[in-house]
């Protein structure tokens, strides 16, 4: 009898697992349907009247966040040959935040889809209607952004922005203060594996976490306060001046004291001039130079021993953000005698533009769970390492050096960005790719 009890209890909890599942699909399902494509409205509709906005977003990695080849190519390759069901849905999950009015809507669901069949206006990557539909956050990471569009061109309804006396004919419009804050965009740039729960990106976090966030809103520095403040010729980072952006929001309104910029610039200065964005190229560039410095300390150099000084002086997050195992970030050091001839160097790049093994670079390592490292996100279940270096924080390197420098030796010592390991790119079938571009962030002279 207790036998038979305990089997009718086992199996009615395994169907109610199975009803509970089922439910949470079906309502997983449904929340898919309440918002459709056709409720969105195409960039272009919105540079009728937006027009400088529109043009600055075009060419953006914004804009571009689904037409990237090289994110397109890396995402399919790290997909490849995946057999753990974890590590299957985070491969296939990058579209939540690349495409995100199609994930949204049911089209493209994961990274194996056809995306060929993406909805046009779902290739926009992060969009003008996306971004201003938003009503609030359900949770800080993997894009868990709560939107209310329109119902397309015909009815657009109201769209959320950063001014309480906006009156435009199109469209209802109404203050946001959520806009205006750094949460808006922490749901996409703070991203957790979906099975195994590891911290993957913590831009956000990061940000929170630093002095920017002061509790002193007068101090506080939201991400819109660097990276929608950056026009050409003006980075907008913590060590530079931030001037505001006078101008209008449409063609036909009055001026205000600011106009947020849609550059949405970061590191990347290799897509945009694919897409014929040179000027967001060189912004990164500019980006990435007003980020960092570094000192050299020789005092020890009669010990062969040479201290490096790295300092984020202008980034509200670490140096390198993003997805921390990706980006490269490196000391590249060199001494040559007078002749020019070289002594000794760390941190050059190999014939196949790859770094040395014992290069030293600021990065996240993430491992499996046995503490192997990985160099697959899919597979990260565990942070290993994290040696960047955190807002205003200054790290110290320390280098044995294998002799002492001669008089009139010159030491030259560069801090290098790159958005992807080469390493990683010249493992991927097919058309080989060019080099990425490496970034001069920072560099110092000095001769003994």
């Amino acid at each position: 009898m207790l036998k038979y009890k305990t089997t009718r209890l086992k199996l009615f909890l395994m169907l109610s697992a199975i009803v509970a599942i089922a439910f949470a699909e079906i309502c997983f399902a449904s929340s898919k349907e309440t918002i459709h494509i056709d409720q969105f409205i195409s960039p272009e509709i919105c540079s009728g009247c937006h027009g400088e906005i529109f043009e600055q977003w075009e060419n953006s990695m914004h804009c571009l966040a689904h037409k990237d080849p090289v994110y397109f190519r890396v995402s399919q390759f790290l997909r490849k040959g995946l057999i753990n069901e974890g590590e299957i849905k985070e491969a296939e999950s990058c579209v939540k935040c690349h495409t995100p009015v199609g994930h949204l809507t049911g089209f493209p669901e994961k990274i194996s889809d056809d995306l060929s069949k993406t909805p046009e206006i779902a290739t926009f990557g992060i969009q003008c209607d996306y971004c201003h539909s938003v009503t609030s956050v359900k949770q800080m990471y993997n894009n868990g952004l709560v939107l209310k569009p329109g119902n397309g061109e015909d009815d657009p309804g109201i769209k959320y922005g950063p001014f309480d006396d906006a009156a435009p004919d199109f469209h209802e419009a109404q203050f946001s203060d959520l806009h205006t804050r750094s949460q808006i965009c922490g749901t996409c740039h703070d991203v957790k594996h979906v099975a195994f729960g590891t911290d993957i990106e913590t831009t956000y976090t990061e940000w929170k976490n630093s002095p920017y966030n002061s509790k002193d809103p007068e101090k506080r520095i939201e991400c819109q306060g660097c990276h929608m403040y950056q026009r050409p010729g003006i980075p907008s980072t913590g060590s530079t001046p931030r001037p505001k952006n006078p101008g209008s929001a449409t063609d036909y309104s009055d001026e205000r004291p600011h106009i947020f910029t849609h550059y949405f610039v970061g590191g990347n200065s290799s897509v945009p001039g694919i897409f014929d964005g040179q000027d967001k190229t060189q912004m990164a560039v500019e980006r990435l130079q007003n980020a960092a410095s570094l000192k050299v300390d020789t005092s020890l150099i009669q010990q062969k021993k040479l201290n490096i000084m790295v300092t984020n002086i202008g980034a509200g997050h670490s140096i390198p953000t993003g997805v921390g195992d990706l980006r490269q970030v490196w000391l590249e050091i060199t001494i040559q005698d007078k002749t020019g001839s070289i002594s000794f160097q760390a941190g050059v790049l190999n014939e196949r533009h790859e770094l040395p093994e014992d290069a030293m670079i600021f990065r996240t390592v993430f491992g499996d769970e046995k503490g192997n490292e990985v160099i697959n996100i899919a597979k990260a279940k565990k942070v290993l390492k994290d040696n960047r270096i955190k807002a205003k924080q200054t790290i110290t390197q320390n280098i044995d050096l294998p002799f002492v420098p001669q008089k009139d030796d010159t030491i030259r010592v560069r801090l290098l960005y790159r958005g992807m390991p080469q390493k990683i790119l010249n493992l991927i079938p097919g058309k080989p790719f060019e080099p990425l571009p490496v970034v001069e962030m920072a560099k110092v002279l000095k001769q003994i």
